[in-house]
């Protein structure tokens, strides 16, 4: 099977930035992937695409950590530029794979996405096509804390089994993945085009706007430092 990966070019050279308090977001070929540096070693939110394990390897170099001081993936869910890389860097880590059980057979090769007929949307949805397969370790549902600091909250819409995750650190960090995203300083719903549900999609962005936190990372568009509850709110008032 092939595997979409996008040009090695635009990745040579990740763009990195640290967010806040040991938080750090690498963004390339379209998607943000998030490191969070802890005393246990480094936990990865997210993959980016097939065939990228180099981009979070350098990137990690530039913090001084290497690839094996990952310690546990978090998936928001199982598209091919959020999930691409999990069966990689699971092997070469070592490291603890979690995702929501509604999103584990479409990881582990058990099933297959449904990808739209007409040709021109199969190339507009390469961010839904098939990911090279791997185990799940873990399954974590709402409410769950599967690594220390981190607690568990299933966004669906975008994807049946999506998860954002809440980190305890620094006034609360929300990884939001693909449940919302974020446009010149505004929050917003996800893609439409690579939404399974947008009904459940916008009840998870308001029910995302009850919670607390102070700063947001996506896997789309720029992080908000400070305030950034505030701006969710806005975004379904």
């Amino acid at each position: 099977m092939t595997f979409f990966t996008p040009s090695t070019g635009c990745c040579d050279n990740p763009w990195v930035r640290e967010v806040v308090d040991g938080i750090f977001e690498i963004r390339y070929a379209g998607v943000n992937v998030h490191l969070v540096v802890t005393d246990d070693g480094v936990i990865l939110v997210d993959t980016g695409w097939a065939g990228q394990t180099a981009v979070i390897e350098r990137a990690l170099r530039k913090l001084g950590r290497p690839l094996t001081e990952v310690r546990a993936i978090l998936l928001t869910h199982h598209h091919a530029d959020h999930a691409g890389g999990a069966a990689d860097l699971r092997q070469r880590t070592g490291a603890r794979l979690v995702a929501h059980a509604g999103e584990a057979p479409l990881i582990n090769g058990a099933l297959r996405p449904e990808l739209p007929a007409r040709r021109l949307a199969r190339l507009l949805a390469r961010p839904l096509a098939p990911v090279p397969s791997t185990k799940v370790d873990q399954l974590a549902g709402d409410g769950a804390e599967p690594v220390p600091g981190f607690t568990v909250l299933h966004t669906p819409g975008h994807a049946r089994g999506h998860l954002s995750f809440l980190l305890d650190r620094a006034g609360g960090v929300l990884f939001a993945g693909d449940a919302a995203a974020s446009r010149r300083g505004r929050v917003t719903g996800p893609n439409v085009m690579f939404t399974a549900e947008p009904p459940r999609a916008g009840e998870s962005l308001a029910r995302l706007a009850e919670r607390d936190f102070e700063h947001a990372v996506f896997g789309h568009g720029r992080p908000i430092v400070g305030g950034a509850a505030a701006r969710f709110r806005e975004a379904v008032a």
